[in-house]
């Protein structure tokens, strides 16, 4: 079969345009391999292959300049005919790099615009065809898309024909193409689904074929793209909530997989098109409520078992046992919070209970087989892990005798169902089957109401987690990420979980980013990418610090002694780089207890200077002496707190920081130095060069690094699937950040009370980007009410300048306060503005909670932080609200979104 492929295409001198495919002769695949397009003059370019099989040819584009390859944008092309055809011939035209590409992302395609009906139409028998296609997703749910022309097969202008849409988003019908005469014109056309009546008609002018040869035999392919519909762009609004913090009649303390179906209800009576959630991934390390932590998990595959629903599982079939259970239920959905360790309690007693009577017959179902047999890659080591982990009561495998390092042939061997382990560790298949059944279940339902689920991807995992055991060499396992200080953490924060080893990742051609996006693919339509700035660097920490201060940029390009000289500053080695601790300032830090640390903690090296005495000389030795076992810092005196938080800031009180990776004597500036003693009693002259020296490190210096290694990353993780892709950029924004994002069509995320430009106080919302998300809120922040509690200058100037208002701004947010910021975001520029849960609520004042302080979700300076907070009203009240439920819905719609 002859198959001439030909595309319209102004290049410029130094391009070329090949095609690549799935047969031999497009180099399956293989861009080495590619066919090279001959240019025909006038942007033509075309190709001629010979091919056996075109039942499912699928190829693509791509222009090569010097060595770069930029491939065309969308999903591989397909072509299908029968033997019986001798040839085929396309005519294809450039897929545009455009805003509205994004609409081809799974939130469009699996969810918001997805047809329900199937419209077939029949195919051809004639020996030459021609077949007429489109690539378009917004559709809406009474419209349906055909086409229209000056020819009879086309309707003669007056009656459209409608497409075929069983490869959505792709439409497309096959004609006679003897019973065409030249030229062809034609449009296409969105018609009303039942009437077939034309609503509206693409923009531009008529499309057109000015001749084809009419050979025996032959199907030509008009493939064409960019359908103009002239509607506004797209814009929709969605809610942010944990799923740990639903709140149901059928829960067990806790929201779960089963409750988002509600939500989608919910959401369809408001207008709303988006769930957003935090991470749903397994984090049990300690069986404690430390666990609570969403992101810090020991497998990027597992979903974590707190979200079962146990009776969707089955019941137990002990009455006793059930009852029991009934009455846990009912007290631990009292609580006005999650109670996380009674739930994993509880939940995982019944789990073990229920396994043992249904496990024989859940490994013989076919379900639970082709479950096992299309996640076994991973299922295997992660049974195993938490096997161990159990075994030898510590998520620490350093501490697991012959299973220290992971060996995949002993493994493989320990999880056969000959191995005496083998019932015990097939406990974990069986959880993590029902986990996917039932969030497999909500996904369908989601997009059956045409939902879309924004799911969360950490931008870390556990130090000790099934990743960091099977595949070491991944990451710095001696150092802790992290974030800079911000005017919320002044200390920074410290996540406690590894950096990656960006050169190894990238040998493997960023394989193991790319499987967690599959993971997630799975499940999600869009997902938030947490802490996008550390694609570009990231904050790392040394294993014996606490607090973010002591952190600097990976990767970045140190400080010579040599730069200090051609400023003119001469390096103190002992003055810059260790702590800096007077007599005259201690009080500050110790008040009543300072003579009792000068002489239990300290040592005076020089009159009224110090240094701390050793094991006392990091801030983990310092932490770890003072916090009790327990972890809890309700059980520390005010003496011991009052010491210890001291000790730890005198700790952060040095200026440079000896870069750890480097054999030579090679620095960085530690973050925010001119709020430290040390630096405010250096004279004047040095402080000048030092803040020269500061600024051009953390504001120029790196920039060309960063967005290369932006660069390096990115492409290859966020095309990786169809997801949509939205950024957390949110920090110490690198400048490179906003045009890499842009280039990568990844939504940035725009907080009003957060704004990128530091020389305003309040984002203006209609100047936004488009492709963006912009929020009132997010889980490491206050809601609405209580950040308006929180500082009565900001709140007056918000509302005098940004509400405008007049007056005295009330001591509280009350209802039409919250609801006037929510039209405000309604109304911006921003493709989604999705609301957290709390913000949403906070419009009524009959249903919010009264308790403000207890809405907040994390605080990101307490890595102590106990993620539990609870909906007041079940999903079912709450769906019962009509009156605001209606007042949300009018919001939405008047907002056009």
């Amino acid at each position: 079969m002859i198959v001439v492929v030909r595309i319209n295409y102004h290049t410029n001198s130094e391009e070329e345009i090949f095609v690549c495919g799935n047969s031999e002769a497009l180099g399956n695949w293989d861009t080495n391999k590619a066919l090279a397009l001959e240019f025909s003059g006038h942007g033509e370019w075309k190709a001629k292959i010979e091919v056996e099989d075109c039942s499912n040819l699928q190829y693509k584009y791509f222009i090569k300049k010097n060595t770069s390859i930029q491939w065309e944008f969308g999903k591989p092309r397909k072509l299908c005919a029968t033997s019986k055809i001798k040839s085929i011939q396309t005519r294809d035209f450039r897929r545009e790099n455009k805003v509205n590409n994004l609409l081809f992302s799974k939130v469009f395609t699996e969810a918001l615009f997805k047809p329900i009906t199937k419209i077939s139409s029949k195919r051809s028998n004639a020996k030459s065809r021609i077949k007429f296609s489109i690539n378009y997703p917004r559709v809406g749910k009474n419209e349906t898309l055909a086409i229209i022309g000056n020819q009879k097969a086309l309707g003669d202008w007056k009656t459209p024909i409608l497409l075929n849409n069983e490869d959505y988003p792709n439409w497309h019908i096959e004609l006679n193409l003897s019973k065409f005469s030249f030229p062809i014109e034609y449009k296409y056309v969105l018609v009303e689904k039942e009437t077939h009546k034309i609503e509206s008609w693409e923009e531009g002018n008529e499309r057109k074929i000015f001749y084809l040869k009419n050979d025996q035999a032959l199907i030509h392919f008009q493939n064409d793209e960019n359908f103009e519909d002239g509607k506004p762009d797209f814009k929709g609004a969605g809610v942010a909530v944990p799923i740990f913090s639903l709140r149901s009649k059928n829960g067990f303390g806790i929201g779960e997989f089963n409750d988002l179906k509600k939500l989608v209800d919910w959401s369809i009576k408001t207008n709303l098109k988006m769930i957003q959630v935090l991470p749903i991934n397994e984090t049990i390390a300690t069986h404690s409520w430390l666990d609570s932590y969403p992101y810090k998990a020991i497998s990027t595959n597992a979903l974590h078992p707190m979200f079962l629903n146990l009776e969707t599982m089955g019941k137990l079939k002990d009455p006793k046992q059930r009852r029991d259970f009934v009455e846990h239920q009912k007290e631990l959905n009292q609580k006005p919070y999650v109670d996380y360790e009674l739930v994993m309690k509880l939940k995982s007693k019944y789990l073990k209970l229920l396994y043992e009577q249904e496990w024989k017959k859940t490994i013989a179902s076919k379900q639970f087989k082709e479950f096992f047999e299309s996640n076994k890659t991973w299922l295997k080591p992660y049974a195993a892990f938490c096997f161990l982990r159990d075994k030898y009561n510590s998520i620490d495998f350093k501490k697991w005798e012959k299973w220290a390092q992971y060996k995949a042939e002993a493994i493989e061997n320990m999880v056969q169902p000959k191995s005496k382990d083998f019932f015990n560790i097939a406990y974990y298949y069986f959880i993590q089957y029902h986990l996917q059944k039932q969030l497999k279940d909500v996904v369908e339902y989601a997009h059956q109401n045409h939902i879309a689920l924004k799911g969360d991807l950490p931008i870390g995992v556990n130090s000790h987690s099934v990743e960091t055991w099977t595949s070491p060499h991944l990451f710095n396992l001696n150092c802790q990420a992290g974030a800079p200080p911000d005017k919320y953490t002044v200390l920074g924060q410290n996540w406690q979980f590894p950096t990656y080893n960006w050169q190894e990742i990238e040998k493997e051609d960023f394989r193991w980013w790319q499987d967690r996006i599959y993971a997630i693919c799975n499940f999600f339509d869009a997902f938030r990418m947490d802490h996008l700035l550390g694609f570009f660097r990231m904050w790392e920490i040394p294993t014996d610090s606490i607090h973010g201060l002591l952190g600097y940029f990976k990767p970045s390009i140190p400080i010579k002694l040599e730069e200090f000289q051609e400023r003119g500053i001469w390096f103190d080695f002992d003055r810059f780089t260790k702590p800096y601790i007077r007599s005259h300032f201690l009080k500050n830090y110790f008040g009543e207890y300072t003579d009792e640390v000068k002489t239990l903690y300290f040592k005076e090296y020089e009159q009224g200077c110090y240094e701390l005495k050793d094991g006392y000389q990091t801030q983990l030795e310092v932490y770890n002496h003072f916090t009790p076992i327990s972890d809890d810092e309700q059980d520390m005196s005010k003496r011991n707190t009052t010491i210890r938080d001291g000790i730890l800031n005198l700790l952060d009180e040095v200026l440079f920081l000896k870069d750890p990776t480097s054999k030579h004597l090679h620095f960085h500036p530690r973050i925010a130095m001119q709020f430290t003693n040390s630096y405010n009693e250096l004279d004047q002259e040095l402080k000048v060069k030092l803040d020269e020296l500061y600024i051009h490190y953390f504001y120029e210096r790196n920039e060309s690094l960063w967005k290369t290694e932006a660069m390096k990353k990115l492409p290859k993780i966020v095309n990786a699937s169809n997801m949509l892709v939205c950024g957390d950029d949110l920090g110490m924004i690198p400048e490179s950040v906003s045009s890499v994002i842009k280039e990568l069509k990844i939504l940035s995320l725009e907080i009003q009370r957060m704004p990128k430009k530091a020389d305003i106080e309040f984002s203006n919302l209609s100047n936004v980007p488009y492709l963006s998300v912009c929020s009132t809120s997010t889980h490491d922040m206050k809601t609405i009410r209580g950040w308006w509690e929180e500082n009565r200058e900001k709140t007056q100037n918000f509302f005098q300048f940004e509400m405008k208002e007049k007056g005295a701004a009330p001591y509280f947010a009350e209802p039409w306060i919250c609801q006037k910021i929510i039209k405000q975001h309604l109304q911006s520029s921003a493709m989604w503005t999705i609301f957290p849960i709390q913000d949403l609520l906070a419009m009524d004042g009959d249903i919010r909670w009264d308790e403000t302080d207890k809405e907040r979700i994390n605080t990101p300076s307490n890595p102590k932080n106990k993620w539990r907070y609870r909906m007041l009203q079940d999903i079912d009240d709450l769906n019962a609200q009509e009156e605001f439920n209606i007042l949300l819905q009018k919001m939405i719609i008047h907002s056009k979104r």
